[in-house]
Formats: C-alpha cells, sequence, structure tokens
C-alpha cells in the first residue's frame, strides 16, 4: 500500500518544522518540507498529498501578530487551491503558530473565506507559558482526534488566547461539534489557570471545521511522540505517546 503523503510547509520563522516531519514519520506517513513560496508558485503540489501540516514557530517573527502575515499569504495566494484541496476529502492541520494561522487565514472555524468569529489573543498572564496540560476530546467529527479522550501534551506560546466573537458565535461552535479540545483539570474537571494556560474563553484549545477536516491546536502534539518526550517517563508504564495519537488517526484515514 502507497505510503500516506503530507506536506509540512515552512517560511522565515518556523521553527517546530523538522519536529513535525519526525511526528508524521513515526505515524508512517511520508511527510515533505516545502517552503510557502513554492506552494505559491506551484499550488498543484496539493494534488499530490493527502495532508497539509502548518507547524509551529513565530512565522514571520510574528511581527504584526501571530500568525497574520502567513494566514494573510494563504488567503491571498491559496485559499481556492485549498478549498479545492479540502473538497476532495483531505486533511489540514495547524499547530501553535500554523493554528493562528489558519484562524488569521478565515479556514477556521470556517467556512474558509468566511466571516471571521474567532481570533487568538495574548496570554491573561500577558507572558509566555511553556508547561504540560490536560485535555479533553470535545467533538466526534475531527478526524485527528479520538472522541472522548484525555490526552496530556505540552505547550509553548504567548497568543495562544480563544476569542469568540459573542455568545451566539461560542454557542454555535459548540452545537456544530467544533469546539475539538478543551483545557481540563488533571481529574478531567474544568480548567483554571495554569491548567488553562491562557485565558481561553470556555477552556477552548483547539477547534475543527464543520467537516472535521481541518484541526487547529494549540498545544504541540509533535513534541510527545515518542515515550522519552514526557518528563515523566521513567514513572510511567510504556504506552502510546498521546502526540502520536493524532498523527496516526489522520494517517489511518486513508488506509
Amino acid at each position: 500500500m502507497a505510503r500516506v503523503k503530507v506536506l509540512v510547509l515552512r517560511t522565515a520563522g518556523i521553527n517546530c518544522d523538522q519536529e513535525t516531519v519526525f511526528a508524521w514519520q513515526q505515524a508512517g506517513a511520508q511527510a515533505e518540507l516545502v517552503h510557502v513560496d513554492r506552494l505559491i508558485e506551484s499550488p498543484a503540489r496539493l494534488t499530490d498529498v493527502q495532508i497539509l501540516t502548518i507547524p509551529g514557530g513565530f512565522s514571520y517573527g510574528d511581527d504584526v501578530s501571530a500568525g497574520r502575515i502567513l494566514g494573510n499569504q494563504l488567503a491571498l495566494h491559496l485559499l481556492e487551491p485549498l478549498r479545492a484541496f479540502l473538497d476532495a476529502g483531505k486533511l489540514l492541520l495547524g499547530i501553535c503558530n500554523g493554528f493562528q494561522v489558519l484562524v488569521k487565514a478565515g479556514l477556521l472555524p470556517g467556512p474558509p473565506g468566511g466571516e471571521p468569529t474567532v481570533t487568538l489573543a495574548f496570554n491573561d498572564s500577558s507572558r509566555f507559558e511553556a508547561r504540560w496540560v490536560h485535555l479533553h476530546v470535545c467533538t466526534d467529527r475531527c478526524a485527528f482526534l479520538p472522541a472522548g479522550a484525555t490526552l496530556r501534551l505540552p505547550v509553548a506560546h504567548a497568543e495562544g488566547k480563544v476569542v469568540v466573537s459573542d455568545d451566539d458565535a461560542l454557542a454555535d461552535l459548540c452545537r456544530r461539534g467544533q469546539v475539538a479540545l478543551r483545557y481540563v483539570d488533571a481529574n478531567g474537571g474544568p480548567a483554571d489557570y495554569p491548567a488553562n494556560p491562557n485565558g481561553s474563553v470556555d477552556g477552548i484549545a483547539g477547534l475543527t471545521d464543520a467537516t472535521g477536516q481541518i484541526l487547529g491546536l494549540m498545544p504541540h502534539p509533535e513534541r510527545f511522540v515518542d515515550p522519552t518526550h514526557d518528563p515523566l517517563w521513567t514513572r510511567s508504564a510504556p504506552s502510546e505517546p498521546d502526540g502520536r495519537i493524532l498523527f496516526r488517526s489522520a494517517v489511518a484515514r486513508f488506509r
């Protein structure tokens, strides 16, 4: 059986690209790094892959706002090819800065190019937050996530607070199953700071689109794809690392 092909997008300031390639390889996929300029030159590259990933980092230094410049590039130059990509049943993943890019490009919560109802703002703590967090999978429609699972992943960001335009927009996200992940405490209950590291509305840590083909999340699954990535690994029984579950689930969709 042919290996699932993944394109990992990079540009200036992206710094989690190699880790993301490794994560896809660990899940059995064939991953290729491609600069956004090369994809803009040749959008047909998307026809040869099943999954597109925008990894974490600080694209273009986050100089305007986190993910804004790369998000604008996608919206201005690649929106139609991305629509065709998604119409073909393929998958799109944005991790941390990649989540910010998807939101700023109008791809999340969707539909692509629609009126924006969500953005990502500075953490309530007004500082960079880096720690391990607990997450609850809140949807049964996302191709990357097992419904009802509880995951433990690291976060590392300064602008990770999910903000929704109004209560009606939040209710719509919940009703449509687009809230993919919520921060929870170690017992699975509602999370306050620091378990919710940024103050996201309703504890939102990740969103999916209405089809479940797009996932954007602030935590870093690519940083937990080997048991030894866990700082507590010597105290735990061997098991599949929680981050690898996301990549494996997406690859399995195409097998």
